[in-house]
């Protein structure tokens, strides 16, 4: 009690009651501001600098952890960049040996370089797909010279070499048009709708669909041709649907939770009598972080009934996210949120048995299965 009065006697002499003159219009106004609106009005200031300060050292460590993508990704366009380059001056070194020594094929000789052109290409836009380097480095690697000063053993090494890193290039685009086109599948969607626009497909290896023509305007036989665009037409497929995946909501709203409840059919836990649950549940700890699972624009904040404190989302193309039950809520109507972005905290508010949060994905206006976007998610996850 004692150490309780000193505390209240040094609030009392840090904020005492001060008295507030105004003077307007010829009449004199007098206002009295006790200890307690002085510590109120203190505290209110000390909150909003707190608050500040967070929000300052979160857009700092984002602003650092974009950066470290962006050398990544500049580090490994490098990468590929030397190494077509590698491949080039070596192909060059054996042409002009073949050559020097009497006994080469020079439309033969021609024809190789001519592929290794149209094989540049190739690496070049697959070169800044993710998982690109895992799986073409080992390859490329193994895509040596051989010491063999005979002319049609040089030959034959760089047409297999050639062989090897297309095939290694083309299975790598398959693969990787494969899963993406499976998440979609998984999240209920169909992957040609987010293609663009009459099936076009970006890319000077696609422009046409006749291999003929293509082999025409890379000048290399019609086999290879065809290859090339193969490979290349899966590689503009798998890009087109990542760059949509970025855009739908495929992320998990929470990290190190539980689901505890799932969509459809289940008994009410307030009436007992078997109800629709139209969401995906994730428990954890009062006031774990909320994220957006995909980019768009805050449609909603506040109290919904039976939801508590929500806030949705609109992520355009008809789809639409909803996070109930929260503590707090950290974003506004209207402003743009991106993937992972924090909306809030984990809550009870609302009709709610404990500590939670409700997700809901929306789709033409009609609630779908939340989990089949997250486990497309981690399919996309995966494909990267």
């Amino acid at each position: 009690m004692e150490r309780l009065a000193r505390i209240r006697r040094s609030l009392v002499e840090l904020f005492p009651e001060r008295h507030l003159y105004v003077r307007s219009g010829g009449e004199m106004k007098g206002y009295v501001l006790t200890p307690k609106k002085q510590m109120a009005a203190a505290a209110t200031v000390s909150a909003a600098a707190l608050w500040m300060g967070v929000c300052s050292a979160a857009m700092l460590v984002n602003a650092l952890s974009a950066s470290s993508a962006d050398r990544e990704i500049a580090r490994t366009q490098a990468k590929y960049e030397r190494w077509i380059a590698d491949r080039q001056a070596r192909l060059n070194s054996a042409v002009a040996e073949l050559n020097a020594g009497g006994g080469a094929n020079p439309s033969l000789a021609a024809n190789l370089e001519k592929r290794h052109a149209a094989l540049a290409m190739l690496l070049t836009d697959i070169r800044g797909a993710p998982g690109a380097a895992a799986a073409l480095t080992p390859v490329i690697n193994q895509v040596v010279m051989t010491s063999d000063t005979n002319p049609a053993h040089m030959v034959e090494t760089v047409r297999v070499s050639q062989e090897r890193l297309l095939d290694a290039a083309d299975t790598f685009a398959k693969s990787r048009a494969d899963r993406l086109r499976l998440a979609f599948r998984l999240a209920g969607l169909t992957p040609a709708a987010y293609m663009p626009k009459g099936g076009a497909l970006g890319g000077p290896l696609i422009e046409t669909k006749d291999p003929r023509a293509l082999a025409a305007v890379l000048d290399v036989d019609e086999g290879f041709a065809s290859r090339i665009e193969h490979a290349a037409a899966d590689m503009s497929e798998a890009h087109a649907l990542e760059q949509a995946a970025q855009t739908l909501p495929f992320a998990e709203p929470t990290s190190g939770t539980e689901k505890s409840s799932g969509f459809g059919v289940r008994y009410d836990p307030f009436t007992g009598q078997p109800a629709l649950h139209s969401g995906l549940d994730f428990s954890g700890a009062p006031m774990t972080a909320i994220h957006a699972t995909g980019p768009g624009v805050v449609s909603f904040t506040g109290v919904r009934s039976g939801y508590g404190n929500t806030v949705e989302i609109d992520h355009g193309r008809g789809f639409k996210t909803r996070y109930a039950h929260l503590a707090v809520i950290s974003v506004s109507a209207g402003q743009q949120v991106a993937l992972g972005q924090r909306l809030g905290g984990m809550g009870s508010t609302g009709r709610s048995t404990g500590t939670h949060l409700h997700y809901e994905v929306w789709v033409n206006g009609r609630a779908q299965n939340p989990d089949r976007f997250v486990k497309a998610g981690a399919y996309v996850q995966q494909a990267d």
